[in-house]
């Protein structure tokens, strides 16, 4: 059984320091490169994510409310969109872009150069399972996780290396996952946006 990494938006914006950081977000970069050095054979394949905004209308808002709406974060070719320096991304095989014009959770609904969508990418490589690690665990993590189970991959969620924006969101996330049967490991990061 073929199996993929799926990076979710491990991005300086997420991180402390950034327009939406989450607390944890630089330490689950950090551990997600040090997964990666220890245990190099545990994946066939690493793909990521990245949000990759221009305008993407009400998704942005002055005055947000950080359920639907948000600070302008990770606007196409600010230093806010690239990644983590402290993730390691040499094994990364392809980046998936989301959420140009509008909101976009899911990495599922990015595409790569050449605009393929990730699901199409893991079935060309013979990818049956996945394991979602990153940002944030209650938004983009659970989508993309939900995605995937959905997609038909067999999906875990490697939570010791995901942060959470808030505790009672990220408790709702970690239930709809369950219920989807997605296969969650360990216990995410919780903290409070613009922390």
């Amino acid at each position: 059984m073929s199996r993929a990494l799926i990076i979710v938006d491990v991005q300086n914006d997420f991180c402390e320091g950034g327009s939406l950081a989450v607390a944890g977000g630089a330490s689950v970069a950090a551990g997600i490169s040090r997964l990666l050095a220890a245990e190099p054979d545990r994946w066939d394949h690493v793909v990521a994510t990245k949000d990759h905004h221009i305008d993407p209308g009400p998704h942005f808002s002055a005055e947000p409310d950080f359920v639907g709406s948000w600070p302008p974060h990770c606007v196409v070719g600010s230093d806010g969109a690239q990644f983590h320096p402290d993730l390691a991304t040499d094994r990364v095989e392809a980046v998936f872009h989301k959420g140009e014009w509008q909101a976009a959770y899911s990495g599922f609904e990015g595409a790569a150069e050449g605009a393929e969508k990730l699901a199409d990418w893991l079935r060309r490589h013979s990818v049956e399972s996945v394991e979602v690690v990153g940002i944030a665990t209650d938004h983009c993590v659970r989508a993309t996780a939900l995605d995937a189970a959905r997609e038909g991959f067999a999906t875990s969620v490697l939570l010791d290396l995901t942060a959470g924006v808030a505790e009672g969101t990220t408790r709702a996330a970690l239930d709809s996952m369950r219920e989807a049967g997605v296969t969650l490991h360990g216990t995410p990061v919780l903290g409070t946006p613009g922390t």
